[in-house]
């Protein structure tokens, strides 16, 4: 039988993506970083078999371009603390990898407890901390080999971000990233006991992509935006408005640095 996974392929197979070594995954509160994308052919998660189509109201798959170079977006990506699940994307990644893609880039928002990372800053995850215990490859299908994340985090895709960071003009420093689950923001002890562990950046995405691009040997990068500092850090006290100046800022230096990377090969 084939598996949702192949079958999602042929479905993306049968529009045009000649041409299409890089996938883009972006959130549903990132959405206005998606707005430089060209020439869209939209796939409904709902259409394609293992996608997150019941998680992820009105979550896509783009066929597209930025700046003339084609990748596949895709628009939407699952909040763990909606559901619980770490592994809704664990089929999407297969499709990725199916489609022989060479590199997939994430990008989320995170709190800073480093204080070089003020709010509107762009930070390249060089590693990540995951201290809940919870992981997307947890009984999941196929082969079970334990997985090295020795360079999770594709360090040939953090000299791309990097030179295109450079070529973009925007500022971009590197962090570790640790995720915790959400919707609550973390406490001022956990910001504290965060810095102490060595993080940078508190978030609720990106670490469980990387594991699962690490499962389908997938090249990962992940980018984040600083929104606020963490609580009690600095003064932090993160509410998740992403309308004030200092996210639109880094949401808008994300664009700037996605034409530059799309454009970089």
């Amino acid at each position: 039988m084939t598996s949702p996974a192949a079958q999602a392929a042929e479905i993306i197979r049968s529009h045009d993506v000649s041409g299409v070594e890089t996938a883009l995954i972006l959130s549903r509160s990132m959405a206005a970083a998606a707005e430089i994308v060209e020439d869209p052919i939209t796939i409904p998660y709902a259409d394609l078999p293992g996608f997150p189509g019941a998680v992820v109201k009105g979550g896509e798959v783009q066929i597209c371009s930025i700046e003339g170079a084609k990748i596949l977006l895709l628009k939407g990506r699952p909040d763990f603390h909606e559901t619980g699940d770490p592994s809704l994307l664990f089929s999407a990644m297969e499709t990725l990898s199916l489609l022989g893609l060479r590199s997939v880039l994430a990008a989320g928002f995170a709190t800073s407890v480093n204080a070089q990372l003020s709010p509107s800053s762009l930070v390249a995850v060089t590693d990540h901390i995951d201290l809940k215990g919870l992981n997307p490859l947890i009984g999941a299908p196929g082969d079970r080999k334990l997985l090295n994340m020795n360079e999770a985090y594709d360090k040939r895709l953090l000299r791309r971000l990097k030179a295109s960071a450079a070529a973009a003009g925007v500022g971009l420093q590197e962090g570790v990233y640790l995720w915790l689950s959400g919707p609550s923001f973390e406490t001022p002890a956990e910001a504290k006991v965060a810095r102490m562990l060595g993080a940078d950046v508190v978030g609720m995405s990106l670490a469980p992509e990387a594991i699962l691009a690490r499962r389908f040997n997938l090249p990962y990068a992940a980018v984040a935006v600083v929104t606020d500092f963490g609580a009690g850090f600095n003064g932090g006290a993160p509410i998740g408005d992403l309308s004030r100046g200092p996210t639109v800022a880094g949401v808008i230096a994300l664009r700037r640095l996605l034409r530059a990377y799309t454009k970089l090969r």
